[in-house]
Parts: structure tokens; sequence; C-alpha cells
């Protein structure tokens, strides 16, 4: 909002481009106004002259790889189910990034690459983690998509595991709860949230040990008002 109104740039909110000008690159765009069914409104055209045209589009993971290996895939996701280390339903195979599922911010990326390299190294170094360890399943409870990880290892949790998710609305003084068996272990309050923006939250080892038998559910609601 503030770098649109700095530079004086106009959002054109149910608009579409129609028409691209130009022969050996971009002259102009004709922009038009779309209906409720998103279909372009005649007479509503307006020509843009401009030289570039940037398109922000959705991102739908590639895993043609992860597919033939035989990985399970999450389907809210459509990337592959990981652990609190990044590593995929096969043992010594890790995922990250985009891959898994699409991140806000390359800082979040870079963070996901560096703990699936250094799981990948001790994998190699130690081998893999035993057949009977424990993995605390992580489930999308109220207005929660998907969380990632999917799955949790306490043994293997230092200190507390990372979780990042996206809410399936917007939400206005809410809470991040997350669950157990009926009970509520750990609680985080938000000012606001949106499906278009990640959510992240740690959650201590202590509560990752307590968790039930049909694990830990994570769920956004609306802050109860005084």
């Amino acid at each position: 909002m503030q770098c649109l109104n700095d530079y004086h740039i106009p959002l054109y909110l149910s608009h579409t481009i129609t028409e691209i000008r130009g022969s050996r690159r971009v002259e102009g765009a004709v922009v038009s106004r779309v209906d409720g069914r998103g279909k372009p409104v005649p007479g509503t055209e307006r020509l843009f002259d401009c030289d570039t045209i940037l398109l922000s589009v959705g991102l739908i993971p590639e895993n043609e790889l992860s597919r033939n290996a035989g990985i399970e895939l999450d389907p809210r996701t459509k990337g592959p189910v990981v652990c609190e280390n990044m590593e995929t339903s096969i043992p010594g195979v890790f995922a990250c990034g985009n891959v898994v599922h699409v991140h806000d911010l390359v800082d979040f990326v870079t963070a996901e690459s560096q703990r699936a390299g250094a799981a990948a190294a001790a994998y190699a170094l130690q081998g893999a983690a035993p057949a009977e360890e424990k993995a605390v399943p992580l489930k999308n409870g109220e207005g929660v998509g998907y969380t990632v990880p999917q799955r949790v290892r306490p043994g293997r949790v230092e200190k507390y595991a990372e979780v990042f998710f996206r809410v399936r609305r917007n939400f206005k003084g809410s809470v991040i709860e997350v669950e157990s068996g009926g009970n509520v272990l750990s609680a985080f309050k938000r000012e606001h949230m949106a499906p278009g923006e990640m959510e992240h939250i740690v959650i201590p080892k202590r509560l990752l040990e307590k968790a039930a038998d049909d694990g830990i559910t994570i769920s956004a609601k609306e802050a109860e008002k005084a």
C-alpha cells in the first residue's frame, strides 16, 4: 500500500489484460473491466503504453521426480510429506523449498534448505532412524489448510520443531491453537492472518513428547472478546 501511494501506481481491481500490443516487443496493453464471472465487459477497454508486462501467478510444486521415486505426497500441498528434518517417506531422501510447498520469502527457503542439508549429512554419517521411533502426526484443524512438516519425531528434536502453515481465510484478532487429545497444549495470538501469508510457529520438545497417539492438531480461530 505504501509503495503504491508513494509512487502513484494505480491499482485496477476486477480488471484483466485483454490484448497485448507490439510486434518486436511489448508496446502497450489493453485492460478491460470484468463482470462477476470474470468475463471482460465490452466498452470498458483502456490502452496503457508500456514496454514490460509482469504476471504474478500461483505456483504448484513440480513433483515428477518425487512421484516416480514413490515418495508419499500430500494432496493439500502437492508436495512430499516430510518430517521435522525435511526427510520424506523414503529414508535418506530429503526435500525442501518450493518442491515441498510454496513459500512467500526466500529466507524461509534458505533456512529449510539448510535444515535439509544438515539432516542429509547426518544421515550419511549415522544412518536411518530406528523403525520403531515415535512419529507425531501434525494435522490441520479449523481454519488451517495444511501443515509442514506433516510428521514430527520428538526423539529427533533438540529444542523445538518449526511448523509452517497457511490459513483458509482472512482472520483479524485471532489465535492459533495447538491441541492434542482434547487438550490445548499451546496458543499463539495473531492480529491478522491471510491465506496469502505463510504462518510460522514453534512447538517445544516437551509438548511434542506429551502429544497423544492421534497426534497434534493446529487450528486458527477468532479470538474471544473479553
